[in-house]
């Protein structure tokens, strides 16, 4: 009897924490499980040898490379993997993402609309916070109103969680550490210098990311406190080239692209990012301005519950929408 093969149309990878601690378990574990639970035509691939990675892998039926090079912090470095994942991946998508990042169905919708462009894209989209402490049962859960739930919460301005692009398109990056602050923003700065479209898709793509401790982390700073984090910024470029999606080409809503929309609050964002152009950005009178600048922009749009609502507009981030 002829068994049939499902080809992937989407292929993730990730480099997962030790599963040792029990948060960091429950919370990776609940996020992995979700994109098993996007079915047969995502594959998986599991980078590292940490401490239970392999036997998650084997668990969960996902392919596991434990050779990945690192550096001299032994931090897993995202050039190795990056290579290494697409020519592994057996199919046409290929995104990055944090293995705390829950995923939902919407992502199949993204992906319909992706097949469509031609132009080279690199897609991320802001994440929405949540306190999850428990296992998570998906096969028993009911994934509308875990979207619904979610875009309730928090929408973190600046965090890039998941990167989704062809396969064979990234060819080359500096040797960034994961887990670390700065090589996310490249991704976006890079992407741009490209001529790639860089795709907001937060209005349509629910990313759930699981609030956690960084006890994981040398004297349990957060990342972006680390060394690791001032060596990938040195090895962007330095903070001229902090991109995020506020530098987003497009949004993606409702399955459609539309060129991103300006804001007032853009004008701010280009002049903090011409204050931040190489030389000595926080020093004597460009340190003055920047903090004018940023508390013009950052203050009264970040500060305020429910930013994203004035940004992207009522009913596009909070439409509540499920499975569709």
């Amino acid at each position: 009897m002829r068994t049939s093969v499902t080809t992937p149309r989407l292929t993730l990878f990730t480099s997962p924490k030790p599963f040792r601690d029990p948060h960091i378990r429950v919370i990776q574990q609940n996020a992995l499980a979700s994109w098993r639970a996007l079915g047969p035509e995502v594959d998986v691939i599991l980078f590292g040898d940490e401490e239970g990675v392999a036997e998650v892998a084997r668990t969960m039926g996902f392919r596991h490379q434990p050779h990945v090079a690192r550096n001299r912090y032994g931090t897993p470095l995202l050039l190795d993997m990056f290579a290494q994942a697409q020519q592994m991946a057996r199919s046409p998508w290929v995104a990055f993402l944090n293995a705390d990042i829950i995923l939902l169905p919407d992502t199949w919708d993204v992906l319909q609309a992706l097949d469509r462009v031609s132009h080279p894209v690199l897609v991320s989209a802001r994440r929405w916070d949540m306190d999850i402490v428990a296992p998570i049962d998906w096969a028993r859960e009911d994934r509308n109103a875990w979207r619904t739930r979610a875009r309730t919460h928090s929408l973190h301005p600046t965090g890039m969680d998941a990167f989704l692009f062809r396969r064979g398109q990234i060819q080359a990056m500096p040797p960034f550490a994961i887990g670390r602050a700065g090589w996310d923003n490249w991704m976006i700065y890079h992407a741009r210098k490209q001529g790639w479209w860089v795709i907001d898709a937060t209005p349509d793509w629910t990313l759930i990311h699981q609030k956690h401790h960084y006890g994981h982390l040398p004297q349990a700073r957060p990342h972006f406190k680390q060394e690791e984090s001032l060596e990938n910024m040195r090895l962007a470029g330095g903070p001229a080239r902090m991109y995020t999606l506020w530098e987003a080409t497009h949004w993606l809503v409702r399955g459609q692209l539309r060129r991103r929309p300006w804001r007032k609050m853009q004008s701010w964002r280009v002049l903090e990012l011409l204050l931040l152009r190489p030389g000595q950005p926080h020093k004597g009178l460009r340190r003055v301005l920047l903090r004018i600048v940023r508390r013009r922009w950052q203050r009264p749009w970040l500060a305020q519950p429910g930013w994203w609502l004035a940004y992207y507009g009522r009913g596009v981030v909070d439409d509540g929408e499920g499975e569709r």
